[in-house]
């Protein structure tokens, strides 16, 4: 359990204690079948040059270090070792002068949303589905005491701690990332605030993920949730064929309408819509740290507002609610 001590003890330490008993035997579990891959991305991460700065910014690019505080040599050593870290989806980043185009500008997405968090101050903050942890930066730039990642995939995993194994020790130690699903987590109400972005329209049972939701939730505390939509009124949901801009994984795409309906039959009050805007190729596309397939891909190129499969192109909203 080495791999998450620092983070287990913040549970036994914190708030969030009565997550201890549940969380490490499922990380005890996890450890015993890892991805085929992650012991190498493990062993790229401890290649990584040890360079150390105390200065940081959580702001649009995360940011370690600057450039004097790295040689050429090691600059391009760490470059060349966090592209066997590829594909980088969520970011940017910038270590010691070395700047990380992820796929997504998750900047956008965050500045959509920061300016209706309220404080975030001295909480106890939740992202399910993560990714690379961009947005926990962020959460603890907005005041977050700690903020927790939830994320199954490894690569995410390891991408994280690659930032993290940068950041000052005063900021790394407020930030975690738990390779879990939310099913495995304990239902103990224990988040002030919880986030989920872009996890709605791939899970095949979505009522069950927003009771799951709100089970992370005390009473009174604020949901977060950003998912692709379509038009339609209160009664409207639509389900794609076997593709959705050639993602395998899309099941349900509800108006903002039926997702407001969703929310309040779930045990969500003061639901408010604070956002709906379309994704463009500016904001997900192609770069050098994403080389494979992006959304210019998934569009037809004669009908920019439809998909390849000649559904409507992605827009997304942003809801936020709190636990009645």
């Amino acid at each position: 359990m080495s791999l998450f001590r620092d983070d287990l003890q913040a549970l036994l330490n914190g708030p969030l204690h009565p997550w201890l008993a549940h969380v490490a035997p499922q990380l005890a579990s996890w450890q015993q079948q890892p991805h085929g891959d992650f012991k190498r991305w493990q062993r790229v991460l401890a290649q990584l040059p040890a360079l150390k700065s105390d200065t940081y910014q959580l702001g649009d690019t995360v940011s370690v270090g600057n450039i004097e505080q790295a040689s050429d040599s090691q600059r391009a050593q760490l470059q060349g070792l966090l592209k066997q870290l590829m594909p980088w989806r969520k970011g940017p980043f910038e270590l010691f002068g070395l700047h990380i185009d992820t796929e997504w500008r998750s900047d956008w997405k965050w500045q959509r949303i920061a300016p209706h968090l309220g404080d975030l101050s001295g909480q106890q903050v939740l992202d399910v589905g993560c990714g690379s942890g961009y947005h926990l930066w962020r959460m603890l730039e907005s005041g977050a005491d700690h903020a927790w990642g939830i994320d199954p995939g490894e690569l995410f995993l390891t991408q994280f701690q690659a930032i993290r194994s940068y950041m000052p020790a005063a900021i790394a130690k407020r930030a975690h990332f738990f390779p879990l699903g939310v099913e495995h987590l304990p239902t103990q109400n224990n988040f002030d605030t919880v986030f989920s972005m872009g996890v709605l329209y791939h899970r095949r049972s979505p009522i069950d993920f927003l009771y799951q939701l709100r089970h992370q939730l005390k009473r009174g505390g604020q949901l977060v949730l950003e998912t692709i939509i379509s038009e339609g009124d209160e009664h409207h949901v639509f389900m794609p064929g076997e593709r959705y801009a050639k993602m395998r994984n899309v099941w349900y795409l509800p108006s903002t309408g039926a997702l407001s309906h969703w929310l309040k039959r779930c045990g969500f009050s003061e639901i408010e819509l604070l956002d709906v805007s379309t994704t463009t190729t500016d904001e997900q596309r192609r770069t050098p740290w994403m080389e494979n397939e992006s959304l210019a891909d998934f569009i037809d190129p004669n009908r920019p507002n439809l998909t390849i499969e000649g559904y409507a192109a992605p827009r997304r909203a942003v809801f936020r609610a709190r636990r009645a």
